[in-house]
């Protein structure tokens, strides 16, 4: 593998960034229509937020991991004003991790059309702000990728996973951050999971991480198997688990991180996105890809990897997403929102080794500036719970 280097911007706190952009939050639902008004026509702002009007220490701690992404230059954060979610403290947070950020409420701005406008107004003035945002070399042992799958099918364990776990292989070996979860896709694989650990500390984390899925499937009556998955091939959830987990590659899983939490050190990481059994009203895990995709950016993922073998059009705001794909026929009738067809690898054209290093090579150019196909589509699904 190649040695890659492009521009990425510096922030205050030390970290790189990929992208630079405003995060426009909104912090109830109520404000959620305020909020995409003023990012509306800008590529450059983000919307994110949380439409809940309760507490939820989950979502906030979502949010302020979101809010200070390396890929983020500058925050606004707009409320309605009797919400439990507190803008100014977004707001406050971000300013102490060296970022420009604003905030206000709906109901002392005026209203629906005053809060657009006035929210424009600073919208353009964070934007102004962060242009002088400083530009620094990046190479692979400064980026963080994390891999989703998503209406897989067959091929998703044979190819699409497989081609992920190969670049993984290499983005660690180079000294890069690795990520992948969904632990209630890997029910029947906990001797494997044992056997994959860097040491004592991360085979304790990982058995904890793996019977709590298994509890909360239990508690739940379903594992995380559809009918796509069948229709696609897939048999049991087993079968399903050794292709999920094959996006892990081969090299030693560190530990486990939570949602929201970056890896701690270079390698491969596990992230646990089920919630602890006091929280689980909170939390929920894995109802949509979407969500899977937003905890993986919370854990400071530059971009992330997505799997699908029957198809996929969901994007994702702060981090772009590269979708894969190992159906050749999936590839050829989704042309325009697939990026990477590794479908090639069953055919014999290429090898997976050889496969790995053109995905290398295709996230070293998004990473340096060229839009992914979701991207340019214009997609920025966001789910919080």
């Amino acid at each position: 593998m190649s040695e890659a280097v492009w521009q990425g911007f510096l922030r205050a706190d030390g970290r790189k960034g990929i992208r630079n952009l405003v995060l426009v939050i909104y912090t109830v639902e109520c404000a959620s229509h305020v909020a995409k008004a003023v990012a509306a026509g800008t590529e450059d702002a983000h919307v994110i937020g949380f439409p809940g009007c309760y507490d939820n220490a989950y979502a906030i701690r979502l949010l302020l991991s979101l809010a200070r992404h390396p890929n983020v230059g500058a925050v606004l954060a707009i409320g309605l004003g009797c919400e439990y979610t507190q803008p100014a403290r977004i707001a406050e947070v971000v300013r102490q991790s060296g970022r420009p950020a604003e905030w206000f409420y709906i109901q002392e701005s005026g209203g629906t059309r005053r809060s657009v406008e006035h929210g424009k107004a600073i919208l353009a003035r964070l934007r102004e702000e962060i242009q002088s945002a400083a530009r620094v070399p990046m190479t692979l042992a400064d980026l963080t990728v994390g891999a989703e799958c998503g209406g897989s099918d067959g091929t998703s364990g044979l190819a699409g996973n497989p081609v992920v776990g190969a670049f993984f292989d290499a983005l660690v070996d180079q000294g890069g951050r690795a990520i992948f979860e969904e632990t209630v896709e890997m029910i029947g694989l906990r001797d494997i999971l044992r056997e994959r650990a860097a040491g004592h500390a991360a085979r304790e984390q990982l058995m904890h991480a793996y019977d709590k899925a298994v509890r909360y499937c239990c508690s739940v009556r379903q594992y995380s198997v559809s009918p796509g998955n069948f229709a696609g091939g897939l048999t049991t959830i087993e079968e399903k688990s050794m292709g999920a987990f094959a996006k892990g590659g081969h090299r030693p899983i560190q530990g486990v991180i939570r949602v929201a939490e970056a890896p701690p050190a270079p390698g491969l990481w596990l992230m646990d996105s089920v919630p602890d059994e006091h929280f689980m009203q909170f939390g929920y895990t894995n109802p949509n890809d979407t969500e899977g995709i937003m905890d993986l950016i919370s854990g400071g993922a530059h971009i992330v990897l997505f799997v699908t073998g029957r198809g996929s059009v969901i994007g994702s705001p702060v981090a772009p997403l590269i979708k894969i794909t190992g159906n050749a026929q999936t590839f050829a009738r989704m042309r325009d929102d697939m990026d990477f067809d590794a479908s090639r690898v069953l055919t014999g054209e290429i090898s997976l080794e050889q496969a790995g290093q053109e995905l290398m090579d295709a996230v070293v150019a998004v990473a340096g500036g060229v839009e992914s196909r979701p991207e340019a589509l214009g997609h920025r699904e966001y789910f919080d719970v």
